[in-house]
């Protein structure tokens, strides 16, 4: 009899055979193996790449994405990592990361967790600038003792900038607008380039030369030039600027770049100001408030008088409105909507309590979850064989001071006893029939048998009168 031909849609075998010595993962096993040999064959690495989409998470997690002209990674930096410059991770910054490669399992995503930043080359530089920075502040360059306070109402400034920067022509600008009449020396000087350090000390110095004129006399210095990368702004992160600024016999203000921007000569200074602008709008402040002041008295006034009189007309509504709030009506409404508030309250309150005692009850769970009964066993059988050698050594010293005590009594008792009497030459008679001790004379008869015990040996004899 011919075997009939099995269908293709016949589920009672194999539709497709497994094959022998073929191993199936599942996505968790294959995320995790790696994740694994990531970490095992790379470890820590370092990587250079352009910033962008950073986003800082309300965790305190920060992502980012490193990128260069061919391919990107996704990078974390986590909240409790202690990292340096984490603040300087921001979008377009060129920036060098030590990190370690893993995979996001989740996602299955690779990615390179943080370790430390630094940004891309600048990290020679910055280490010369904080050893310089530690060198001058050792030596009180820096103390805030020896800084001079400004003049209020300057009459005369010394500029310390190059004639061809924007610097110039924003501290122009703001003294132009807010105070005309203060007169500036300039002194040119490179900002910037090789040479710039010595120059800038040349121009401090060349100022108080100049301050010491007769009616020459500089009230502030300001030494200053726009922002730029931390080799433009180098020549004022150099010890002879600092010395220069603190040999200065004329307060020194130093605003130097940004707002960010911090350099040697700002420490050295006697005041640091933001921007360019920022140094002439506080050496003009007082003049440029005084002029503004006077200009709107009138004003005040005006505005003075017209708050006083809103005032008292208020005053005269919050007295009509108190008078109408008197009634007891008013007082018992306001106690019930009080009444309901507090009972909300209370049940807010009741709700929060709860969710607080069910997540330590969660938390309480997950620590007990994670102690290992062996290693409790463990300890416990440690000390309670520590607790068994201190009872034997304590049982044994109890045990010999016992024996010290009874041996001491012992030694008192035979120090009481009748042999040491005997031993010391006395006797002790006793009747030779019963064996009574005779204490008295008389409580003998004649013709008595008596029995006198001596230390060695004793002696009888008989009663004869």
């Amino acid at each position: 009899m011919p075997k009939p031909m099995s269908s293709q849609w016949d589920f009672s075998g194999e539709l497709f055979p497994r094959q022998a010595g073929r191993r199936v993962f599942s996505v968790s096993e294959l995320t995790s193996d790696i994740r694994r040999l990531l970490e095992k064959q790379l470890g820590q690495v370092w990587v250079a790449g352009e910033i962008t989409n950073c986003r800082a998470q309300s965790s305190g997690h920060v992502y980012f994405t490193l990128k260069d002209a061919g391919a990107q990674i996704n990078c974390v930096l986590f909240r409790g990592d202690p990292v340096a410059d984490r603040e300087s991770l921001r979008d377009g910054r060129q920036v060098v990361l030590k990190g370690e490669l893993t995979v996001y399992e989740p996602r299955g995503q690779y990615q390179l967790r943080v370790l430390a930043v630094e940004l891309q080359g600048v990290g020679a530089l910055q280490a010369a600038f904080e050893k310089l920075k530690l060198k001058l502040a050792a030596e009180g360059l820096f103390a805030a003792e020896r800084k001079r306070p400004l003049p209020p109402f300057p009459r005369r400034i010394g500029l310390a900038t190059s004639p061809s920067g924007a610097a110039i022509r924003d501290v122009l600008h703001v003294v132009q607008r807010r105070n005309p009449s203060l007169e500036i020396i300039l002194a040119p000087c490179a900002v910037q380039g090789a040479g710039a350090a010595a120059e800038i000390a040349a121009a401090i110095a060349l100022l108080n030369q100049w301050s010491i004129l007769p009616d020459c006399k500089l009230d502030v210095i300001l030494l200053t030039r726009g922002g730029g990368s931390l080799e433009d702004l180098w020549a004022f992160n150099e010890e002879a600027v600092a010395r220069a600024i603190f040999h200065s016999a004329v307060p020194v203000v130093s605003a130097v770049g940004h707002e960010i921007d911090f350099t040697i000569s700002d420490f050295a200074a006697d005041f640091r100001a933001a921007t360019p602008s920022a140094a002439a709008e506080i050496l003009t402040e007082a003049v440029f408030a005084g002029g503004k002041w006077i200009g709107q008295a009138r004003g005040q006034m005006r505005e003075a008088l017209r708050r006083r009189l809103a005032s008292e007309l208020r005053h005269s509504h919050q007295l009509g409105q108190r008078l109408l709030a008197s009634h007891p009506r008013r007082h018992i409404n306001q106690r019930l909507q009080r009444l309901d508030d507090l009972q909300t309250l209370l049940c807010r309150c009741a709700r929060r309590d709860l969710q607080k005692l069910q997540l330590a009850a969660r938390h309480l769970g997950l620590r007990l979850g994670r102690v290992r009964p062996s290693q409790v066993l463990a300890r416990r059988g440690e000390m309670l064989d520590q607790t068994r050698r201190r009872l034997r050594e304590q049982a044994a010293r109890q045990l010999l001071a016992a024996r010290q005590r009874a041996a001491a009594l012992a030694a008192r008792l035979r120090l009481l006893g009748p042999d040491q009497v005997l031993a010391r030459g006395y006797s002790i008679t006793l009747d030779a029939a019963s064996g009574e001790i005779i204490r008295s004379a008389r409580a003998t008869r004649p013709g008595q048998p008596l029995r006198t015990k001596l230390k060695a040996g004793e002696v009888r004899s008989i009663v004869t009168d």
